[in-house]
Order: structure tokens, then C-alpha cells, then sequence
């Protein structure tokens, strides 16, 4: 039977048929490879169980990888959605570390403003402008409560697509989540006022049916984003602004630290590269081997 991995959690699956049947799955032998939105072919082992025998060839591939292993974020997705927020306080490196992920695998990727009717909803603006300058699309919405915005400006960002949405915790995937697709029933965390971060309410990735033809694959929240798995080159690449100055430095093996005549460095001394960002790609550089 063929079917699509719509939740992972821990080394199980939940794999929906193309007959509409929901299975308990687990993968042949010791290979735990699939990943959400994954296709597969499953062999039945007993009522509403199976063996994943296969997983079929992928559109794309989205992960992440510490110093020692590599995890799976979502498999055959056509975008990837990077949610914050005005309050708690969201962390522009880990907005950067998924971006670069995204663009090492070739997804395109957006960023969704919620939380927009809060107080800090001013501040967190101006904070995303320098991803706006930096070529990346940045959307408002209010997942939750009242405001006349609410999640419009998403639907035609994510119709007739498979989009993965990511997030640190505490930012309203569950209720970005919930807006989208009512019947998804995800569970509502609540906010650690003592810690100013939300609790773990995703234990797991779940693939959630919007229509027909859109689907939005929730990942757990996120704090830690590893980026082993990307070359010293795809770094400098996800850092759109670096582009023009790219194979301009003396050296062509140049790192951008303490060569001479580095042109990357050059442009920001000349406030042409946003200080802020090249002290982020510095901080990066170090967990990428070459």
C-alpha cells in the first residue's frame, strides 16, 4: 500500500493511505529514516498496523544536524513558514538558522509576524526589517483573538501547498495552527510567565490538511536549530546581502575573519552589510567544518 507519513513521534509513524485509512507504523529493521510528508509503502502486520518497506524518492528534504547525528524536519514540503512573534521575545539567530536550512535544501521560506496586537508588536517590526532588506518576505497576522487581520494575509501564501511551520516555542503555532484547520484539535500550551518562553505543547510533527490541496506540516517548537549539515559556501549564500561581494576578497578561500583585503568585511565597515548580521555569520562560521 502507498501512503504519506502525516505524524512522527519518536520511532513510530502514523501513515495515512491513499484509501484514507489511518495505520501505526513502524519502519523495516533499524532504519528510522522517514520523516513528515514523507511517501511511503507500507506492508499491513495487523489491524490498523503496518512496516514501512519504503520511503518513495522526495521532492525535497529539510533537516538539521547537531556535532553528532542529524535530525528530519519535513520531507517533500514546498515552503517553509518561520513564525514569531511581538511577545515572548523571539531570537533573530534562531529566524537565521532556519533560513539557511531552508535555502541549502532549495525551499523557499516566509515569515509570519503574530501576535501583532500586542504591545511589542513595534518593536519585533523593526527587528524583521533587516530580513526584509535582506530579501526575505515578512507577513503580520493575529493567529488569536480579535484583530481584523487575523490570518488572511496566509491563505494565499499557503494554498495549494505543503508548508512546514517552525517556531520557537511560545510563538502561536498552536493557534496559527487551530485558525488554519479547526478540526486539528492541536493542543493550547500555556505561557511560562517566570521564563518568558513557552512550554512544549508539539511533542511530534503532524501533517495537517487545510483543503484539498493545502497542507501545513507542524514541527515541534524549537530553541536549538544545529547547522553542521551546511558547508561553509551555503552559509555565505543564506546571507542574501553577502552576494555582491562574494569572490571579490584577495584570497578566494577567504573565511571574511583576518585575511587581508576582504571585501565582505570591507562593506560592513562601509555600513553597506548590516554589523549586526556579519557578527551573527562570525558566530555561525565556527560550527561549519569547511
Amino acid at each position: 500500500m502507498l501512503g504519506t507519513v502525516v505524524a512522527v513521534f519518536g520511532r513510530r509513524y502514523d501513515v495515512r493511505t491513499d484509501d484514507g485509512e489511518n495505520l501505526d507504523c513502524v519502519a523495516r529493521g533499524k532504519k528510522h529514516d522517514a520523516a513528515c510528508g514523507d511517501r511511503v509503502e507500507v506492508q499491513s502486520t495487523g489491524p490498523r498496523q503496518a512496516v514501512i518497506e519504503k520511503v518513495l524518492p522526495r521532492t525535497t528534504y529539510l533537516e538539521r544536524a547537531d556535532a553528532f547525528k542529524r535530525k528530519a524536519i519535513a520531507a517533500n514540503a514546498d515552503q517553509v513558514l518561520v513564525l514569531v512573534a511581538a511577545d515572548p521575545w523571539f531570537s533573530d539567530e534562531f529566524v537565521i538558522r532556519i533560513l539557511l536550512l531552508t535555502q541549502a535544501a532549495d525551499i523557499p521560506a516566509l515569515i509570519a509576524l503574530n501576535k501583532i496586537d500586542l504591545p511589542g508588536a513595534a518593536e519585533a517590526r523593526a527587528r524583521l526589517k533587516v530580513f526584509e532588506s535582506a530579501g526575505h518576505e515578512v507577513v503580520e497576522i493575529s493567529a488569536k483573538g480579535t484583530h481584523p487581520v487575523g490570518c488572511s494575509a496566509l491563505a494565499p501564501k499557503l494554498a495549494g501547498r505543503c508548508t512546514v511551520l517552525v517556531g520557537q516555542s511560545g510563538m502561536g503555532k498552536s493557534s496559527l495552527v487551530n485558525a488554519l484547520a479547526p478540526d486539528a484539535k492541536a493542543r493550547m500550551g500555556e505561557l511560562s510567565v517566570a521564563l518568558g518562553t513557552g512550554k512544549h505543547t508539539t511533542t511530534f510533527s503532524r501533517l495537517y490538511r487545510i483543503d484539498a490541496d493545502t497542507t501545513l506540516i507542524d514541527c515541534p517548537g524549537m530553541q536549538e536549530v544545529g547547522i553542521h549539515n551546511l558547508t561553509f559556501k551555503q552559509l555565505q549564500q543564506g546571507f542574501n546581502e553577502f552576494a555582491p561581494y562574494l569572490g571579490r576578497c584577495r584570497f578566494s578561500n577567504c573565511r571574511h575573519d583576518r585575511e587581508p583585503e576582504c571585501a565582505l568585511r570591507a562593506a560592513v565597515e562601509a555600513g553597506r552589510i548590516d554589523k549586526r548580521r556579519f557578527d551573527l555569520f562570525c558566530t555561525l562560521r565556527s560550527e561549519i567544518a569547511a
